[in-house]
């Protein structure tokens, strides 16, 4: 039987990272701003271990915190054979709780879970979280030789191994909610492959996005997506199936919508586009619903030429950021955040396929 696509018509969502230092108060907030899809917070100011590749490092192989000098590097013990053989028993055991995520690391997933409404019988709701992408991770840590690890293809592998099944941790804590889990694998350093500031092919890229996305979905029931804020090849994105793509609409609209056959395709396969509409990088305040959505209807009649039923792009459109919060100021950021719930609200409260 083939599973049915999820109907998510303009839900709205977070990426992740935030301004704000009050954890409780900041779970609260998301909650009430985004009902149907709340996402747990990564509170970058608060400490380094927030950090989008650290926060993620606990119990991989060979990697050592400095948080007085702010880095994450491979470390010099000595002990390369000892620490990957230690890792592979644990991972090919699947003893998922030797990869939690602690609260030290992560206290807003911990807060949003004891914070969530009860789910309502036959209400269609979603949680997400998050994690760093293999290829971001791999190409920022530097190896002992001064490489980006990504080029130790040993250690990169155990790597990306370890990060599935961290992600798979949080898809079980995520269950406990009784929402599906939603994880987006967060990429920014995609934008840079194919360019001269880049030696990393395009293969293993798909190969490795591939290898975490075929594992979560081997492993549970959750939807995988993936976030890239800059302009990338789409194709290439596509071509590692995931459920979910997650671009920024306000700046790269024009340079998405040249894959307008490959999109197609991508939503009549079952998948879904995120649209990042809400600006973060240059947000004013001043942006509003109406200039928002006339963006967004923009780019799905170029979408609707290709011949697919608009019933289909609205049922898999996401609303979100364009990209994390973090380095927004906090008043900005709240703007931000209740412009994005005024756009769900709107599109909730329509027929958003005839309004396009």
């Amino acid at each position: 039987m083939v599973e049915k696509p999820p109907n998510f018509g303009f839900m709205a969502t977070g990426i992740g990272s935030v301004p704000f230092l009050e954890v409780e108060a900041t779970c609260r907030e998301i909650n009430r701003l985004f009902p149907h899809m709340p996402f747990w917070p990564q509170f970058v100011k608060r400490s380094y271990l927030e950090d989008m590749s650290v926060q993620y490092s606990e119990g991989l192989p060979l990697l050592a915190v400095n948080q007085e000098k702010r880095t994450l590097a491979v470390s010099q013990s000595g002990k390369r054979e000892l620490e990957l053989v230690s890792f592979y028993e644990r991972f090919l055991s699947e003893d998922i709780e030797a990869f939690a995520i602690s609260e030290a690391y992560a206290p807003g997933l911990y807060t949003l879970m004891a914070s969530l409404d009860e789910v309502k019988s036959g209400q269609a709701v979603y949680i997400k979280g998050q994690t760093v992408g293999p290829i971001t991770f791999t190409s920022g840590i530097l190896g002992l030789d001064g490489r980006p690890v990504i080029h130790d293809p040993e250690l990169s592998e155990a790597l990306v191994r370890g990060l599935a099944i961290k992600a798979l941790w949080q898809v079980r804590v995520l269950e406990k909610s009784g929402r599906r889990p939603v994880i987006f694998l967060d990429e920014p350093s995609l934008s840079a492959v194919g360019s001269a500031f880049s030696s990393i092919q395009r293969q293993d890229v798909i190969d490795k996005l591939q290898m975490m996305i075929s594992y979560l979905k081997s492993h549970s029931d959750c939807l995988v997506g993936i976030h890239c804020c800059g302009n990338t090849d789409w194709a290439m994105i596509m071509a590692a199936r995931p459920d979910i793509i997650n671009f920024d609409a306000f700046e790269f609209m024009e340079h998405f919508l040249l894959y307008p056959d490959g999109i197609a395709s991508f939503l009549q396969g079952g998948g879904t586009i995120a649209w990042g509409i809400v600006p973060t990088s240059g947000f004013t305040g001043d942006e509003s619903e109406k200039e928002l959505m006339k963006k967004i209807g923009e780019g799905i009649k170029k979408i609707k030429k290709t011949g697919i039923n608009p019933q289909i792009i609205a049922e898999r459109s996401i609303f979100t950021p364009s990209c994390g919060m973090g380095s927004m100021t906090s008043l900005n950021a709240h703007s931000a955040m209740n412009l994005l719930a005024r756009l769900q609200t709107e599109s909730l409260a329509q027929d958003t396929e005839s309004s396009f």
